[in-house]
């Protein structure tokens, strides 16, 4: 693909600090909520025996740097609270609820019930005044290294996780001795895409976790003879278009950072893409072989986009191609 003559790395990084990364006043003001929530957690867990509080950690996208501004919902912040208890006839079903009770209880009277949320493994928490939206998890907690503990889902299935691995799995990918800052910045750049995608296609899916691993995947492999281009914005994000819609995400994608490839369990799923740090947890286990077909085929018109960008006559044309990626607030050169 020719040089960007209008859209090049520069503007894409412009847009990036302006449009997608989360501003530094506002992340100081997350982290002081979470904190917040932590202390306050803490305390009132300790006063309720069923299970006991081991400790709080933050996770997702906050801790990892990834996290995009807001528009319109979703998850700002996220706690793993690792418990742990040893009545082995505790309902293990019931612990999200329990926890949503300990929320609600922990907030008193500032806050209305409609506020705490149940998810699947995560109760969410809306703070009217800043519009912030905490996700608190509940780990079980066994005593194993690294933070691992398992995430107890709605329906009582309990899926191993760390925080602290996880946290060091992208932290080795964007070391300034590895990728470096740019690293981070192009996964932002691509969840503002997804964003955009899902808001004129609602049936598309691709959850924020399984395109960071794909960029590792990528940062790990290259694509098409040609390293991961973490410094060049463009040319990055046409190569993991071109990766979703050549490859068509038809392999198996298995990292080794904290177990052997062979540790991974069979599996027909139509997207496999394993979670680092658990061999039997395919990030994408739900998703059809029609969600793998629908991300597909918009990847690869996204990538006709990217293309036209390339080589597009006038900045209004190639600042159009890359709106039909990110949406109208997208301001070019």
């Amino acid at each position: 693909m020719a040089a960007e003559r209008h859209v090049d790395h520069k503007v894409l990084k412009a847009f990036a600090e302006t449009r997608v990364n989360v501003p530094a006043q506002e992340a100081a003001e997350r982290r002081r909520q979470v904190n917040h929530l932590r202390e306050r957690l803490k305390r009132h867990i300790a006063a309720h025996p069923d299970f006991d509080l081991v400790k709080l950690r933050a996770s997702g996208s906050t801790a990892k740097f990834t996290a995009i501004q807001r528009r319109g919902g979703g998850s700002d912040a996220d706690v793993a609270a690792y418990l742990r208890t040893a009545d082995p006839g505790v309902d293990e079903v019931s612990l999200l609820e329990w926890l949503r009770e300990r929320c609600i209880q922990v907030y008193g009277d500032t806050k209305v019930a409609d506020d705490f949320k149940i998810s699947d493994h995560a109760v969410g928490i809306t703070l009217r005044g800043s519009g912030l939206k905490i996700d608190v998890a509940p780990v079980l907690y066994t005593g194993e290294p690294d933070d691992k503990g398992y995430l107890v889902t709605r329906q009582g299935t309990r899926v191993l996780t760390s925080v602290t691995l996880h946290l060091r799995f992208i932290e080795k990918r964007k070391s300034s001795d590895a990728a470096g800052p740019g690293y981070t910045e192009l996964i932002r750049l691509l969840k503002a895409w997804i964003r955009q995608s899902k808001l004129c296609n609602p049936d598309l899916r691709c959850k924020s976790f399984l395109l960071e691993l794909l960029v590792a995947h990528l940062w790990e492999t290259g694509w098409n003879g040609e390293p991961l281009q973490v410094n060049d914005y463009p040319r990055a994000i046409a190569q993991v278009l071109a990766y979703i819609a050549r490859a068509g995400l038809q392999s198996p994608i298995v990292f080794t950072d904290f177990y052997p490839a062979g540790d991974v369990a069979s599996s027909r799923d139509p997207i496999q893409v394993w979670d680092p740090v658990n061999p039997d947890n395919n990030v994408a286990g739900t998703y059809t072989d029609q969600d793998r077909l629908r991300l597909v085929e918009h990847a690869n018109t996204a990538l006709e986009d990217v293309a036209w960008a390339a080589s597009a006559p006038t900045r209004g044309e190639a600042n159009d191609a890359w709106r039909e990626l990110f949406g109208p607030t997208f301001q070019g050169a």
